[in-house]
């Protein structure tokens, strides 16, 4: 098992590509089961969750082709079964469960695997495809669903405890693109990777307005048609990365990085400039520096739906905080318990008290290296901030975590100059 030694006190500087989107690539991989035609998905990271799907897609029957970031499936004969070894691994498996229903009327995907951190339970997704005419039971540990008359367009509501489902959506928008008639989503996901994915299959020929809005409005069609496709920049791995320049980064020059889309980062960006850092972006938006300011402060945090402050960047904005003077708060509305990795920074000297989804950050420059467990993937990133700015070897545990959703972050970070090393066991 993979373990990553990061020695602390390097500066970064220097640029960076931003990989394919993850979580935009997965639900755009299964969307190809929609079509006989072969379909040409580009800039696909090459992380152990997009792996997986592929590993799924070939099981389906799909074949699959995959070569420098670039993914060529033909699914013109595929089963309706999603095996269980392979679902079991990655949450995201089940947004199969769309596209198999609407081209086969029926489907047999087990209960998902996946994170740790918290529960995320399926029932939206089971909503929205009984919704439009999905006839659903559990067999086994399976949701095996049928559909014999097809899928038939209605108004759907997903609005759910802790706000809208992003799989969710894309599963219930890829069923509805081959129904018959006009399905309304309501209390839509509006992140930027459902507006791809719908992008995406109205390439195919499926006929959707309003993706990026709280209303997704989609007619069905017959068909849909084998497309080329570019996956959108991970705004999630440039977040991260912008957080490692205002860190560590150096203060003149400070880290550049390319294929990023400065609408999707926002949240981000507001949030490092109100903590006193700087943050430019070139007239197209497409590339980025960042430097760390000279005097920066703490800020106060709360998790929400897009357009709002993402999940998936608390943990690495936690990193920050630890290091930056005054206290912060940061707080998770989407998933509570997602603070894991403070237990672990706390190991490494930072002061940090979290209580009922809330975490209060007393910023120090005295943190050390220490030997850390990585728990999910975002909690995994942000002990590696943590080791980049402290003094000594964070050794961090479980490096499996970090690989389902970061390309080559160790690689990316040593071209900036950070001192990182690969262990294999």
């Amino acid at each position: 098992m993979d373990k990553l030694l990061v020695h602390g006190g390097s500066t970064l500087k220097g640029s960076v590509h931003i990989s394919g989107s993850k979580n935009a690539s997965l639900p755009i991989l299964a969307a190809t089961l929609l079509t006989k035609q072969t379909c040409i998905i580009r800039r696909v990271p090459d992380v152990s969750d997009t792996n997986y799907m592929i590993q799924i897609l070939t099981a389906l029957g799909a074949e699959v082709e995959r070569s420098s970031g670039t993914v060529r499936i033909t699914a013109a004969n595929i089963d309706h079964n999603a095996p269980y070894e392979i679902v079991r691994k990655m949450r995201a498996s089940i947004c199969v469960m769309g596209p198999l229903l609407a081209r086969l009327h029926k489907a047999s995907v087990s209960l998902p695997g996946g994170c740790i951190i918290g529960d995320r339970p399926v029932d939206l997704h089971l909503k929205g495809l009984e919704g439009i005419g999905a006839d659903i039971n559990m067999e086994g540990g399976n949701m095996v669903m049928q559909a014999p008359d097809g899928l038939h367009g209605k108004e759907v509501d997903l609005r759910g405890k802790h706000g809208p489902t992003v799989l969710g959506t894309d599963n219930l928008m890829m069923a509805a693109v081959l129904a018959k008639g006009t399905t309304v989503i309501e209390s839509a996901a509006c992140e930027p990777e459902v507006v791809d994915l719908a992008n995406f299959l109205n390439k195919m020929g499926a006929k959707i307005t309003g993706a990026g809005t709280r209303r997704i409005t989609i007619e069905g069609v017959d068909e849909l048609d084998g497309v080329e496709h570019t996956v959108i920049p991970d705004r999630i791995e440039a977040g991260t990365f912008m957080v490692a320049a205002a860190m560590a980064g150096c203060p003149e020059n400070g880290v550049t990085l390319h294929r990023v889309c400065e609408q999707d980062l926002k949240p981000s960006t507001d949030k490092l400039i109100e903590s006193g850092h700087h943050v430019e972006f070139n007239d197209t938006g497409t590339s980025c520096t960042v430097k760390p300011g000279s005097e920066p402060i703490g800020a106060n945090i709360v998790t929400a739906p897009f357009p709002g402050f993402p999940t998936d960047m608390q943990a690495q904005f936690t990193s920050l905080f630890a290091i930056t003077p005054g206290i912060s708060v940061v707080e998770d509305t989407i998933f509570p318990q997602r603070f894991m990795h403070c237990a672990e920074m706390t190991r490494m000297g930072a002061d940090i008290k979290v209580d009922n989804g809330t975490a209060i950050i007393q910023g120090s420059q005295n943190m050390s290296g220490a030997p850390v467990m990585a728990s999910d993937l975002r909690a995994s990133a942000a002990l590696v901030l943590s080791g980049l700015c402290s003094e000594g070897t964070t050794e961090i545990n479980r490096l499996y975590h970090i690989d389902r959703g970061y390309e080559n972050i160790d690689d990316k970070l040593i071209m900036l100059g950070a001192n990182i090393e690969r262990v294999r066991e």
